[in-house]
């Protein structure tokens, strides 16, 4: 992952993006409906690898973080994706300040990530461009 695409910053913010727009398109070819897709699901398995990551022993808890990290890389959620390496990395050396300190951060990217899918999943205009797309393929 390159230094450009972890400080990929909005024209109009002076924060890291919640997801990065240009990956994600790249990552599912420009294809609307897959990158919906990919999105709901995303949004599911960080619950999913939330709770696991929660209640888990450390060994299980650093592969729940891991997995999640190459998720989030995935998709351009590059702050869950920072937030689960931290992880990871503490979990690794046996640091249970860092390990909280980290898994609150990850909750937190998490939840802002989830929210932005919600919010993106639901808006009419996006579903508008999924039929769109999807008409143009049939012809």
């Amino acid at each position: 992952m390159s230094q450009s695409s972890l400080l990929a910053m909005s024209k109009f913010e002076h924060k890291p993006m919640i997801i990065d727009e240009d990956h994600l398109g790249r990552m599912t070819l420009g294809d609307r409906s897959l990158e919906r897709e990919v999105l709901q699901i995303f949004a599911r398995q960080t619950t999913l690898m939330l709770e696991r990551i929660s209640v888990a022993k450390p060994a299980c808890a650093a592969a729940a973080a891991h997995t999640l990290k190459g998720s989030a890389r995935g998709i351009g959620a590059w702050r869950v994706a920072q937030a689960a390496e931290r992880l990871e990395q503490a979990v690794a050396r046996g640091d249970a300040r860092a390990m909280s300190a980290a898994m609150a951060e990850l909750e937190a990217a998490s939840a802002e990530v989830r929210a932005a899918i919600g919010t993106r999943l639901r808006d009419p205009m996006d579903a508008q461009a999924d039929a769109f797309d999807g008409a143009l393929r049939e012809h």
